[in-house]
């Protein structure tokens, strides 16, 4: 099964399935799946727009509005997590999941999901230690701090996800699991990004909770984004009691630019006899059942039960029975419904409303849901002054700046914030802090040209682990192993997946390596222009135009 990945999307959809629709004609592949890493930006309006943090002169509508009106259907089913730059009260909407528009899938705070047998799991926000032990406090209209707060990962969401025992094929996250880079060419990395190369010899490149999960699922697939770079590794696991070791084959993308490495086509084994459409997974929602009385909208911090003598259950993990009762209260069917409904009015063009206030809809798919599961609507739980769930008297803190300082807080498990920051400036990268900079002038053009990307491979066998026999997926059609370590990721050498100018297009940049010789000549894309095709021209590659290049070549805002 042929599986897209994308890095960074910054809201340009039109570009991405453009490229898909490019790389499948000509290299006469079929993509089935796409999967985003963050950054998706499904601002539907104007008042979307204010609950996302960038600088008010960056704001931009991109594609997305025209997919959630309805104006565009998206041509093949795309599952995302969320980033940095996110439209965060759209995404509170649906904690759980749920479809943004008609076959585009958002997983939610955190989540999983079955694609033809295929467990696809992902983690949404990035990593910020002062803010990884509270509550989903958060609620618009945001004030500075919780603009950002509502978008860093908790230590609920990373407790949910430990509790998985069954393997799992695919997982997504924005920031990088902390040390993956170890597992792959180092040094080809900080040739492309040098101002890394602090946090490289720190140790406090990327997420400690995503460096937490990766250790404990081992999944055959892990896929980030947020650095701006594609880089590959492969890591193979320390073996678990009675099982085989398991490797991970990992791989970063770029931000969706002209001849940037932002796509991947990646070859994944079908599992005979399984469902075709997008279901649910049982051992998930079977999670989120037993640990809902677990969840909190406050903002004070909170640690999640240990063996310590202190809690009375700190073991979360689903037994049989407890997912045949999941399956039991969908009625047997896990197909996820295809309930798409709009929450609020669409963008539009033509009555623009650049004063709209953000919305505070809940959604019908999340209230549907947490009917049929009893489970908690957090985003409905906070918007209505918090409560009791169960477990602490929550406050919604929306507008407490009081208790918005890490000073109160009790020690973090973890001593310092390593999401990537550092004093070191990245010049190409937009999600290193949270502030939205970029450098201005020449755009940058890293790596060698071409249209074919493809990671091929074989999922490795999961070794012997103890799950219930009738909710255990069956082995995928291709189960054999390369035979060498090095092959675990036959990637090709550096490409961009973005369809190049046609042959009539004009020539105007080079790529140059490291030596300053220069390497095969690029056609550069072309950009916005109110120039009509050349009458009787043959030419049908895809011109892709920069409508949001103000966004990507900007100087850090003085004001």
């Amino acid at each position: 099964m042929k599986i897209a990945v994308e890095g960074c999307c910054h809201g340009e959809l039109d570009k991405i399935y453009e490229t898909i629709a490019y790389l499948e004609k000509k290299e006469e592949v079929k993509v089935e799946l796409l999967l985003c890493c963050g950054d998706f930006q499904a601002a539907r309006n104007e008042g979307d727009m204010m609950c996302m943090a960038i600088p008010p002169k960056y704001r931009m509508m991109q594609t997305f509005y025209k997919y959630y009106s309805g104006e565009k259907k998206a041509p093949v089913l795309t599952i995302f997590i969320g980033g940095n730059h996110e439209a965060s009260n759209h995404m509170q909407e649906l904690p759980y999941g749920g479809w943004v528009a008609p076959n585009i899938y958002y997983l939610g705070y955190a989540g999983v999901v079955r694609y033809k047998g295929i467990r696809i799991g992902g983690a949404s926000g990035i990593f910020k230690s002062h803010d990884y032990r509270r509550g989903h406090h958060e609620f618009p209209p945001y004030n500075p701090n919780t603009l950002r707060s509502v978008y860093h990962i908790r230590n609920i969401e990373v407790f949910k996800l430990k509790q998985i025992k069954m393997p799992m094929d695919i997982f997504m996250s924005h920031d990088w699991p902390r040390g993956i880079y170890r597992y792959g060419s180092t040094a080809e990395l900080l040739r492309k990004k040098k101002f890394l190369r602090q946090e490289v010899e720190t140790n406090s490149l990327g997420s400690p909770a995503a460096e937490e999960l990766l250790a404990h699922l081992q999944p055959s697939y892990w896929f980030s984004a947020h650095l701006h770079v594609k880089f590959a590794a492969v890591m193979k696991h320390p073996p678990k009691p009675n099982a085989a070791p398991r490797v991970t084959k990992f791989l970063s993308l770029d931000k969706c630019l002209p001849y940037r490495e932002f796509l991947q086509i990646v070859d994944v084994a079908e599992r005979p006899g399984s469902c075709e459409g997008l279901e649910y997974d049982p051992e998930w929602l079977a999670i989120l059942k037993a640990t809902n009385s677990l969840q909190s909208t406050a903002i004070h911090p909170w640690n999640p039960p240990e063996n310590n003598g202190l809690h009375e259950r700190w073991d979360f993990r689903p037994s049989e029975a407890a997912m045949m009762q999941v399956v039991k209260d969908l009625s047997g069917d896990l197909a996820i419904p295809d309930n798409f409904s709009r929450t609020v009015q669409p963008y539009d063009p033509n009555k623009p409303q650049p004063h709209a206030a953000p919305s505070c809809q809940t959604n019908p798919q999340t209230t549907e849901l947490c009917a049929t599961l009893g489970l908690t609507d957090l985003y409905a739980h906070v918007g209505h002054g918090g409560g009791d769930l169960s477990r602490i008297r929550c406050s919604t803190g929306g507008d407490d700046d009081g208790d918005e300082g890490e000073s109160a807080d009790e020690p973090s498990e973890y001593p310092t914030d390593t999401s990537g920051l550092s004093s070191s400036y990245n010049p190409d990268e937009i999600t290193i802090e949270d502030e939205w900079e970029e450098e201005e002038g020449k755009e940058e053009v890293e790596g060698r040209c071409s249209t074919k990307s493809a990671v091929t491979g074989s999922d490795v066998p999961p070794g012997d682990v103890q799950t219930p026999g009738r909710m255990v997926l069956p082995a995928p059609k291709s189960d054999t192993s390369p035979t060498g370590f090095s092959h675990l990721m036959n990637l090709p050498p550096p490409s961009h997946s973005t369809p190049a100018a046609g042959s009539g297009a004009e020539r105007e940049e080079h790529c140059e390596d490291d030596d300053g010789d220069d390497a095969s000549e690029l056609r550069a894309l072309k950009r916005t222009s109110g120039k009509a095709e050349t009458p009787g021209s043959k030419d049908t590659t895809p011109r892709i135009k920069r409508r949001n290049q103000v966004i990507y070549t900007t100087v850090e805002d003085d004001e």
